[in-house]
């Protein structure tokens, strides 16, 4: 695994909230299913920028699983007041669409369903914008017998492949950013998958985001501390207004582990 003490004392952990959008809103699943509409995609990204977001992520859920692109122009609304990075996913499923994105505002763009379907599309699509601009967004599940599982389609459909295993293809192929989500704990606040994480840190050369399952302050300090994760993301916490983000940078900070303050 990485070394910890490089990763606390060296690197500012960022803070990254995460809109699942369906539709004109911001939604929010529990396993990936009971979405629950939360709010204005364009008023939250800029509440989290207000309160010091480092980045944002921007989730169309349901793109890939419609088989529709990405609402481009909802999405250059939602980014054109907010000036931090931003990665855009869902429906990418081509070069255009990445340009697409790109040109509505985000700087980043996630692929899930499609890049499992078709793995060389990575390494396309990182030879045309860059490894920084491409992160490998996997959604795991675990199974009875402990190993992790990719999903594709929003957490719906099993694609056959390893999740650890996935990861470590990804990298090869190109991803400079890895988004890793447990299913079976996003939307319930019970912590972070540390398991899950831990498995990847171990040979992840490029940055890793962990999402689904931030509860209470202590399980964002521990995925960060035992799990080298480079940034955290999380939606619940930050929808129903649990902590906002500078409680959770205060916080950190207090840990000795370096946050960009605003």
């Amino acid at each position: 695994m990485k070394p910890i003490q490089s990763y606390i004392s060296v690197k500012n952990i960022r803070i990254l909230p995460l809109l699942n959008i369906k539709g004109m809103n911001v939604v929010k699943p529990v396993h990936t299913e009971a979405l629950r509409v939360v709010g204005d995609p364009k008023k939250m990204a800029l509440r989290y920028y207000e309160e010091g977001a480092d980045e944002l992520i921007y989730l169309d859920i349901v793109a890939s699983l419609y088989q529709r692109n990405l609402d481009f122009d909802l999405l250059k609304s939602v980014t054109e007041n907010i000036f931090i990075p931003v990665t855009a996913g869902g429906g990418i499923r081509s070069i255009q669409d990445i340009n697409n994105a790109l040109r509505a505002g985000a700087d980043k763009v996630a692929i899930n369903t499609f890049a499992v379907r078709n793995p060389e599309f990575l390494s396309r699509a990182a030879k045309e914008f860059g490894s920084q601009c491409i992160v490998l967004y996997i959604e795991a599940k675990k199974q009875q017998d402990g190993s992790y599982e990719a999903y594709t389609d929003g957490g719906r459909e099993r694609s056959g492949f390893n999740a650890i295993e996935w990861a470590k293809r990804g990298i090869e192929l190109g991803a400079g950013e890895i988004l890793i989500t447990s299913v079976d704990r996003d939307g319930t606040r019970r912590g972070y998958d540390l398991d899950l994480i831990k498995q990847i840190a171990s040979f992840a050369t490029v940055p890793i985001i962990a999402h689904g399952g931030a509860g209470d302050l202590k399980s964002i300090e521990r995925v960060v501390a035992e799990n080298c994760a480079d940034a955290i993301s999380a939606s619940s916490i930050f929808h129903y207004k649990d902590f906002n983000i500078r409680d959770i940078k205060n916080y950190l900070k207090e840990k000795d582990i370096n946050v960009r303050m605003a």
